[in-house]
């Protein structure tokens, strides 16, 4: 369990806890956790997040997704703080439209390991994001990320076009089945150049090996001038652990992976049941 829980003391006229340093910063990851099922937030939450400026405290949404899947939540939180996007490969200014961090994949990298991938999944489906343009060579709608839910692909071309640039996250995707058979080629090969992280069944995401929430939080925190036990996190899968543990308070959805329940302080209810609401209210952030 995390260390902040030493800070703590609870107030049994209402169960909220008081902590010694107050929360200034509070990281949230989207899906599975701030979004439910139904890629929504909850009225009560969005609320209570559109108070907290007012109170002092900044609103960071950290997540796997581009800052152009992002922005309608962003805006109907009316935040202006820096966003943690591709689990911490970029920090986006979206008042700014600008990046303030951005760690690519090592240059000429994913040529070595797309020609791999294709040579054991022949007709996997490759996607590259380089900042906030997503590069393809062939969209197959089958299989596609919340993002390609929402956007069409900015640029459809030969990949030797575009994937020899600085590409801030490589992706495949295709059926299970080969997914997990392209996790099991890829994973002894490439794992100690780059991250590989199947967060769903029929994804493979790659990213620099120096990137995570964790660092990216970090970074964000010193930019505010917000000390480690002054954050609070909120998440659900093994690619939120890294803010959880670097984090004052962290807090892990009910619905969250065992692994992010071992390194929190207080799991709330699920997504679908008003987690975030909870935590916030737990820690005395709102009513």
């Amino acid at each position: 369990m995390n260390s902040a829980r030493s800070q703590l003391k609870v107030n049994l006229s209402d169960g909220t806890l008081q902590r010694r340093d107050p929360i200034r910063l509070v990281a949230i990851d989207l899906d599975g956790t701030l979004l439910n099922d139904s890629k929504q937030v909850s009225e009560q939450t969005a609320k209570a997040l559109r108070c907290l400026p007012a109170r002092g405290v900044k609103v960071v949404i950290a997540s796997a997704r581009p800052p152009r899947s992002v922005r309608h939540i962003y805006h109907a939180l009316g935040l202006d703080t820096l966003s943690i996007n591709y689990n911490g490969a970029l920090i986006w200014d979206e008042p700014r439209q600008t990046p303030v961090f951005h760690r690519p994949l090592p240059r000429g990298f994913c040529r070595r390991m797309i020609a791999c991938a294709r040579g054991c999944v022949a007709d996997v489906q490759v996607t590259c994001e380089i900042l906030d343009k997503w590069y393809t060579d062939r969209f197959d709608p089958a299989h596609t990320t919340e993002t390609g839910k929402l956007f069409k692909p900015d640029v459809i071309a030969p990949l030797n076009t575009f994937c020899g640039g600085q590409i801030t996250k490589l992706m495949f995707l295709g059926s299970v089945a080969k997914m997990k058979r392209l996790q099991c080629e890829l994973t002894p090969q490439f794992s100690d150049k780059v991250t590989i992280l199947r967060t769903d069944d029929d994804l493979i995401q790659v990213m620099d090996r120096r990137v995570s929430k964790g660092i990216a939080l970090a970074i964000v925190a010193r930019t505010y001038g917000v000390r480690k036990r002054e954050i609070m996190a909120i998440g659900d899968a093994p690619n939120d652990a890294g803010m959880l543990q670097m984090s004052g308070v962290a807090a892990a959805m009910d619905n969250a992976h065992p692994l992010v329940k071992r390194v929190c302080d207080w799991i709330a209810p699920s997504n679908n049941d008003h987690g975030v609401h909870a935590a916030l209210v737990r820690y005395g952030l709102c009513d």
